[in-house]
């Protein structure tokens, strides 16, 4: 599938735009109503840090495509942006997708009087979420997933750069139970491969096995850091059948160099595409200092 939108684009980062967002925002945005908790948890109680978490995901869906650069990902309040840049001289295209292409229909710095832009990439372009329409036939799409996945308690776990199938063996060696969702951090973020423009095929997977465990586990989802969490070549899609068969979004292409190992709180949401199978999403982690509901 191909995504075309036509937008207008600014000369302010939006990167910026979303740290002052959250900058301008009074504390008590980001707090639940009775309690010391910083952190926007969506809630179907109240009020309780809704208006946090509502500027917060309309100015990520904003700022979606255009990133800024490393250096600049600290968003305020401990915000830290860990979204994949969309360049097509630098963000791999998996083997046989639709490539990227970025185009100016007019341009103020040639003359004219505003600028505009169109955009044509395919839906699993960079950091991008799966729903479990991609690989099961009567599986939600990308609008219908909840956003109750996608807001809330995650783990980053480290992977070591010898690994390249996280199995069930792998897993088990790292502390991720108890975790909702589980990020990981693998060669492709300590070799940099979501910012290099050729496609490696031997990125770092969760083979099938591991997949079954998480899911039995209760786990509402799972990232990677490089734009398939599947084996490449693999004989079949196992590892996406048994996550979207349990209806658990998988969030791909995250650039998790900024961050290492722990707990976190995520916030990850896609562009909202009426019956299609993904879309690519703007991701955000924030360090959790205490205990509190996922």
């Amino acid at each position: 599938m191909i995504v075309s939108a036509t937008v207008h684009v600014f000369s302010v980062c939006w990167t910026v735009m979303l740290k002052n967002s959250l900058m301008s925002q009074k504390p008590e945005s980001f707090t639940c109503d009775s309690t010391s908790d910083p952190a926007p948890v969506a809630s179907t109680s109240s009020s309780a840090c809704v208006p946090g978490v509502a500027g917060l995901g309309f100015t990520l869906l904003l700022s979606l495509v255009v990133g800024c650069s490393p250096r600049d990902r600290a968003l305020g309040q401990g915000w830290i942006d860990v979204t994949a840049t969309l360049d097509p001289a630098t963000t791999p295209v998996y083997q046989g997708d639709a490539p990227m292409k970025f185009d100016f229909l007019k341009d103020m710095r040639k003359g004219d009087k505003l600028t505009l832009s169109v955009y044509s990439l395919g839906a699993h372009s960079g950091t991008h979420i799966d729903a479990p329409m991609h690989f099961v036939a009567a599986g939600a799409a990308i609008d219908q997933v909840a956003l109750d996945p996608l807001i809330g308690a995650a783990r980053v776990i480290d992977i070591p750069d010898s690994v390249q199938a996280i199995d069930a063996a792998e897993l088990n060696r790292h502390d991720w139970k108890g975790a909702k969702r589980v990020l990981f951090r693998t060669r492709s973020t300590l070799r940099g491969w979501m910012d290099s423009s050729l496609f490696h095929r031997d990125f770092a997977y969760v083979a099938p096995d591991a997949a079954q465990l998480l899911a039995d586990a209760g786990v509402v989802l799972v990232g990677v850091d490089y734009i398939s969490a599947e084996q490449f070549g693999a004989p079949a899609p196992r590892t996406h059948q048994i996550l979207l068969g349990r209806g658990i979004p998988i969030v791909e292409g995250l650039d998790l160099r900024p961050v290492q190992a722990g707990d976190y709180d995520l916030i990850v949401l896609p562009i909202k595409v009426r019956g299609h199978e993904g879309a690519p999403a703007r991701a955000i982690l924030r360090k959790r200092t205490h205990q509190e509901p996922a």
